[in-house]
């Protein structure tokens, strides 16, 4: 995979990673939204408004795999120079802003008819809307430098300080009372779950997943894109100049 870390070879491997991780994802969503309305029973108590949670989870669930991979993708900026590293977390970054409000949005959803309210400032609730301003925090950095070099420095810092939060919205149902439920899909004694209502689930998150990849590919190519002519224009610049 290294190799792929020259922008012109990673636009190749983007030129095929995009339609297929993009059929893939509408393959995965057109299965899943078929098991959701035709296989999932109502629950007992929720009746169909459990139906959100095949938006919810995999939204959740992709809104804390996104900022885990720009947090690996800081460490590639600050510690191996990867010279691709930061236009991976700049590409991250709007994506999993948008899985983040994903989240919250049908969180309250789904809250309304079961807790009563919309919002409530319960410990996981509260964490992931720190995560959606975290999100929030690193576009406008990233929008504060002209210079791509020191802006991605310096998201990478900030990025790499926020991670803190990840271990807090996933643990945050364990360490304190909160009014979600424990994990019960990713558990050590296994998913707790019925397999009627987790293969839908899964099925969906690889859909999900699969959209992540194709955005991060067409966000990545775009950037590189963006460099290039944001070069080429400071190039020509500097002759005019020197011509004058």
């Amino acid at each position: 995979m290294l190799r792929y870390a020259n922008p012109a070879n990673f636009l190749l491997l983007a030129r095929y990673g995009i339609p297929i991780t993009a059929m893939l994802s509408a393959a995965l969503f057109a299965v899943g939204l078929w098991m959701v309305f035709t296989v999932v029973p109502d629950d007992y108590q929720q009746g169909d408004t459990v139906k959100i949670m095949y938006i919810h989870v995999p939204a959740a669930w992709l809104a804390m795999a996104s900022y885990s991979l720009m947090a690996v993708s800081a460490l590639g900026t600050l510690v191996w120079r990867h010279p691709l590293a930061d236009v991976s977390a700049k590409a991250l970054a709007p994506i999993g802003a948008a899985f983040t409000f994903l989240c919250l949005v049908t969180g309250s959803l789904w809250g309304k008819p079961m807790w009563g309210t919309w919002w409530v400032w319960d410990a996981r609730l509260t964490s992931v809307l720190v995560l959606f301003l975290m999100y929030c925090g690193i576009m406008a950095l990233w929008n504060a430098f002209e210079d791509p070099a020191r802006a991605g420095r310096a998201v990478a810092v900030l990025t790499l300080v926020g991670f803190v939060n990840i271990p807090i919205i996933k643990f945050s149902v364990d360490w304190w009372n909160t009014l979600h439920q424990p994990a019960s899909v990713i558990r050590l004694d296994g998913p707790t779950i019925h397999p009627s209502m987790l293969w839908p689930l899964l099925v969906m998150a690889g859909a999900f997943t699969a959209l992540l990849f194709a955005l991060h590919f067409m966000g990545m190519r775009n950037e590189i894109l963006r460099r290039r002519v944001r070069t080429l224009g400071l190039t020509a610049a500097r002759i005019g100049e020197a011509a004058e």
